[in-house]
């Protein structure tokens, strides 16, 4: 016997199991029972749980893991709050990197600033001998200089992008702060990030991810993207050399501008690209931005300030008509499709795409998902489950917080508000559920997505404030969340021998500091993970 971990109980993926203990022998469970210690050998390794909780580790189904590393090394903003805050922290690391062509990073926050737009004059103030491109919380914006718009040819005159829009001040001109689309007509000249640069970003999040009990993810876009250069060879280095110790599916970037004369090309990458412990037989389709910038996709129009309604409905960035052909026609080629879908438009347009793909090809396992789930009108509740589609759920946007009461919640409407994040409703439907971070756009520590979603609270760590709970009829009972985080995301990713604590799976787990399920729901993002394991080797040890 390798490991045996007793002295405390055991979530399976599933249910909850206390008292129970598991043996490991060449990477895999071999028992789960009451009193595992007669197995016990000289060369045995025994965990004392002390009382705390085994669980699967974790495994997070959308997620930016060279993103984050990246940021983490870069101008991180997500650590400051409030304007002066921001500036302060950029002024200083551009003081301290003087070598550095451009100043990049992210991670600021909206309600930070007026609208949520900040301006290249405030940017101006603390850099101005070079340009400057740092993307927001959420990614779907960026923050430039004016030392930027000038190197990019962005002026008064120029148009707003089909999928963007540029923020412009009274005269028409760019006042500093570019949506969704409209990032690329600066991004596009940021210096690429380099090979070493990647593979070093990628190193430093899976060890943090590790830190957090996370053993494996799906990364979310797989290919060129905004400012961002594909991550494909850094997975593949680290994958040929056995450096990659979490289990990755990527999702190859679906191309906006272009139809399925890509799904060739989408074809020989994925089979290029299997490894034990990385492959790519996911495509991912951003089909609207967000709520935050009118950028997703709605069914009726945004209000504005004074509850009037506008003519905006939001974007849907595949027509629709070339989505259902094209999820068709990936379907078929045997593509998992991964949607990026905030507005209840953008959610129904996906779940039609997937309806008509059923429809032309039959039924399949290829576990399609629909990620984000804003808003999502209740006449679409039922049919994911009618249409084996998972819902895949960022829980730490369910809470009441600035950027909701500020920047959403006016311009939704009440009847809307009602509609967010409805986990509880599409748990009771039967509906599949995953769940996933989207860091670095929020925390990637899966205790802090569980306890919002079984509170409808952010924790106390990352709150801004007090708040009541948000829409506390959609939450999600503690079996049901961890469920989500650990069996729904594994069975997204095709990674059926894993995500769970049973005879004969893999042994990628998680020992956490207590029993989540003896204490009480508002102390769930208390607990600390203590070690973390992969194939039974130890990846982590807190």
């Amino acid at each position: 016997m390798d490991t045996l971990f007793v002295n405390g109980s055991v979530f399976d993926g599933f249910r909850y199991r206390p008292g129970l203990s598991v043996a490991v022998r060449s990477g895999r469970v071999v028992a789960v029972e009451e009193d595992l210690r007669g197995l016990a050998v000289a060369r045995t390794e025994v965990v004392d749980l002390a009382g705390g909780l085994l669980v699967p580790g974790f495994v997070d189904a959308h997620i930016h893991p060279v993103q984050g590393g990246l940021e983490r090394g870069r101008c991180d903003l997500s650590p400051a709050h409030g304007r002066e805050a921001c500036l302060r922290t950029i002024a200083a690391y551009a003081a301290a990197h003087p070598e550095v062509e451009w100043i990049l990073g992210g991670g600021w926050h909206q309600p930070d600033f007026p609208g949520g737009a900040p301006t290249a004059a405030e940017l101006d103030a603390v850099v101005s001998d070079r340009p400057a491109f740092l993307v927001n919380a959420d990614h779907h914006g960026a923050w430039v200089n004016s030392e930027a718009l000038a190197v990019a040819g962005v002026d008064a005159g120029t148009p707003d992008p089909p999928d963007g829009r540029i923020e412009r001040a009274p005269d028409g001109s760019p006042s500093g702060t570019l949506h969704e689309g409209a990032m690329d007509l600066v991004g596009r000249l940021v210096p690429p990030t380099t090979h070493v640069e990647q593979v070093a970003a990628l190193m430093e999040a899976q060890a943090y991810l590790h830190s957090l009990g996370i053993t494996g993810w799906q990364d979310a876009i797989l290919g060129d993207y905004a400012n961002l250069s594909d991550a494909t060879p850094a997975y593949v280095e680290l994958a040929r050399e056995g450096r990659l110790t979490a289990r990755v599916v990527g999702a190859l970037w679906w191309q906006r501008d272009r139809g399925a004369e890509q799904i060739p090309e989408l074809v020989e990458r994925r089979d290029a690209l299997q490894y034990p412990r990385f492959t790519a037989g996911t495509v991912k389709i951003m089909q609207d931005g967000v709520a935050e910038n009118f950028t997703a996709g709605m069914l009726e129009p945004y209000f504005d300030g004074c509850g009037c309604r506008t003519g905006n409905a939001g974007l849907s960035l595949v027509d629709p008509v070339a989505l259902r052909e094209n999820v068709t026609l990936l379907d078929a080629a045997g593509f998992q499709v991964h949607v990026h879908a905030i507005g209840d438009r953008a959610v129904r347009e996906a779940l039609d795409a997937f309806e008509a793909a059923r429809v032309a090809n039959g039924d399949n396992d290829l576990r399609h998902h629909l990620a984000h789930l804003q808003v999502v009108h209740p006449d679409d509740i039922g049919r994911f489950a009618a249409l084996g589609v998972t819902a895949n759920l960022q829980a730490l946007w369910a809470v009441y917080e600035r950027q909701m009461l500020d920047l959403t919640i006016p311009f939704l409407g009440p009847e809307r508000t009602s509609w967010q994040y409805p986990f509880g409703g599409l748990a009771r439907s039967g509906a599949r559920l995953a769940a996933g971070s989207d860091w670095p756009v929020s925390s990637p520590d899966p205790l802090a997505g569980v306890h919002a979603a079984v509170n409808r609270r952010a924790p106390a760590a990352l709150a801004d404030g007090a708040y009541d709970a948000f829409l506390p009829e959609q939450a999600l009972d503690l079996a049901t969340a961890l469920a989500a985080y650990t069996s729904g995301s594994a069975r997204v990713n095709h990674a059926d021998d894993s995500g769970r604590i049973a005879v004969g799976s893999l042994a990628d787990l998680a020992v956490l500091d207590r029993d989540l399920f003896a204490g009480p729901p508002e102390e769930i993002a208390s607990a600390r993970v203590r070690a973390t394991y992969v194939e039974g080797e130890r990846v982590f040890d807190g």
